[in-house]
Order: structure tokens, then C-alpha cells, then sequence
């Protein structure tokens, strides 16, 4: 039994089916890895073909450009969940031709989502200041501190390891978004937090899982929690957001934000060198003028 998360509906997918949408993306699995692409990557894209396959009559192998329409119109879903699935969807197409599964890319048909321009939203030194006050166990005050003062995701937090900490060349090794590793120069903050943390094996292990990492998610809640308590409204996103604005409204140049952000296009990074509020007041409060003159009162009312 398959529930279709966007309709609330369920829908039975019988054995045969579900073998045929298993065998299908076990060999696009394969061709993924052989690809080099992240397991998170991989993981993503196949739960939404399953999706995909549990709401549409056709075959997987042989969807059409309407289903996938009507997969997309869903009014459940946002716009960027829109261009996410369809970039899913158009991977696994292009796969398809690729290997002679089928000669056509359904997706040719399909108008492409517009993802909505992302605008950078950090939350303030003060904030951050006053979440940290609310960190009430050392877990996730490192959480905190790597997310503000390293830029790190959430999925990049959950990994940590005693084994990326270089405490005498301070830097931090970073395995990132599509499986990219990256080594970035420490923090003093971090470099001294770090003294009192392990130097091997995972910082955030999961509790039911032995040996392995705590999952992304419970990261993020455990510092968004953290912030309600603050009464701060905010995700761990917005502490990314604030190293890279506190960075370049330091005079840091763009160039070296992209890398220590990991950017791969720096019109990404640009996004984060929009004017910020704290800018437009600084700009607006330079207007000097010498006292204004009184308006001369009278009784009439002007529109």
C-alpha cells in the first residue's frame, strides 16, 4: 500500500507493480552511483518517482507527459517542490532515452516550473546571541555554532566526525551537497568549543540507530526549538543565511564567500550581497537636512 502524500489519498500498488517500480529504479540507482552523485541525491529522486508511480495509471516506464502535468498541478504543492520533482522526473526521463528504455523524453512536453527567487532571510547577531542563551544541552549548542560559524547545512551537521577537525591546522573537512568534500579554515569559536569534543567517531550519533549519525531532520528541529524557546521564529537555514551576510557586509569579497559557502555558481552567492535591512537604514538615516520648516495649518483637508 502506497499513500499519496500530496492528496491525502491511498492508493494500493499491487506486487507486480511495485516489483516493476522497484526493478526499474534499482537500475536507475546504479547508473546514479556509477555517476558519482550523492546517496542523498539518489534517495530523494527515487522517493519521488515512487511518488510519482503510485498516483498515475501508467507504467513507470512509460508515464506521459499528462501524468507528470497532473503530478506537478497538485495545489499541495509549492512551487519549489514543483522544480525539485521536476528535475527529478526529467533525470529519470533523460535516463530512460538514454539507455533505450524508450525513444521519447515526456518531459519536452511538460512547461518547466520557475522556481521562485530565493531571498536570503538571517536572523540578526542579536538573535543569534539569544539562541544560544536557550542551548540547553552542549549537543546542540555545536550545532548552533557550526551552522553560524562554519555556514554548515543541516545534513552536513549530522556527519560531523572527531576526524575532520584538524585542531592544529584549524580547519573543518566538509562533506557536502552532492557528495562534494571541501576543507574550510576553522573558526576561532569553533577551534576552541572543539577542544572539549571528541577526536574520533561521529559528534551527533543517533541514539536508535548504533554507530550511525543522527538524521538531518532531527538536527534542524533540535535548533529550531531551540529559537521557539528564544522566541525567535526562524529554521537552522537562517543561521547559514547570517554567516553569509555577516561575511559580506564585513567587506568579506563575494569571491571568497562563494568558497567558503560552497557555491558552485557565484550567482548563487550574489543573492546574499542584496542591499540588507540593516543597510537600507544606515542609508536612509545619512539623509541630514538642517531643521524643517512648519507647514502653515489651515482648515483645509486635502486628499
Amino acid at each position: 500500500m502506497t499513500k499519496n502524500r500530496n492528496t491525502g489519498s491511498t492508493r494500493i500498488m499491487d506486487a507486480s507493480r511495485q516489483l516493476e517500480v522497484s526493478t526499474v529504479l534499482a537500475r536507475w540507482t546504479h547508473w546514479q552511483n556509477a555517476q558519482g552523485l550523492s546517496q542523498r541525491t539518489i534517495v530523494e529522486r527515487s522517493s519521488i518517482l515512487t511518488r510519482l508511480a503510485s498516483v498515475v495509471d501508467s507504467k513507470i516506464d512509460e508515464i506521459t507527459a499528462d501524468d507528470i502535468v497532473r503530478f506537478l498541478n497538485n495545489r499541495a504543492t509549492s512551487r519549489t517542490s514543483k522544480s525539485t520533482y521536476f528535475v527529478a522526473i526529467k533525470a529519470y526521463c533523460v535516463w530512460m532515452v538514454r539507455i533505450g528504455i524508450r525513444d521519447d523524453d515526456p518531459t519536452l512536453k511538460v512547461p518547466s516550473p520557475k522556481r521562485p527567487k530565493s531571498v536570503p532571510r538571517p536572523i540578526s547577531t542579536e538573535q543569534l546571541m539569544e539562541t544560544l542563551k536557550y542551548a540547553n544541552r552542549k549537543r546542540t549548542r555545536m550545532m548552533i555554532l557550526l551552522a553560524a560559524f562554519a555556514g554548515l547545512r543541516v545534513h552536513e551537521i549530522a556527519k560531523i566526525r572527531g576526524e575532520d577537525i584538524d585542531r592544529y591546522g584549524a580547519t573543518l573537512t566538509v562533506n557536502g551537497k552532492g557528495g562534494k568534500t571541501a576543507v574550510l579554515p576553522l573558526h576561532d569559536v569553533l577551534l576552541t568549543e572543539c577542544q572539549e569534543w571528541p577526536t574520533f567517531g561521529y559528534w551527533f550519533p543517533n541514539y536508535e540507530k548504533d554507530g550511525g549519525p543522527v538524521i538531518p531532520k532531527a538536527v534542524g528541529a533540535a535548533i529550531q526549538r531551540t529559537m521557539e524557546r528564544a522566541k525567535i521564529h526562524g529554521t537552522a537555514h537562517q543561521l547559514r543565511h547570517w554567516y553569509a551576510t555577516t561575511l559580506l557586509e564585513s567587506g568579506v569579497d563575494v569571491r571568497i564567500v562563494q568558497e567558503l559557502l560552497r557555491h558552485e555558481s557565484l550567482a548563487t552567492t550574489q543573492i546574499y550581497t542584496k542591499v540588507s535591512d540593516k543597510q537600507r537604514r544606515l542609508g536612509m538615516n545619512s539623509l541630514q537636512v538642517a531643521d524643517l520648516p512648519n507647514a502653515k495649518m489651515n482648515s483645509v483637508h486635502h486628499a
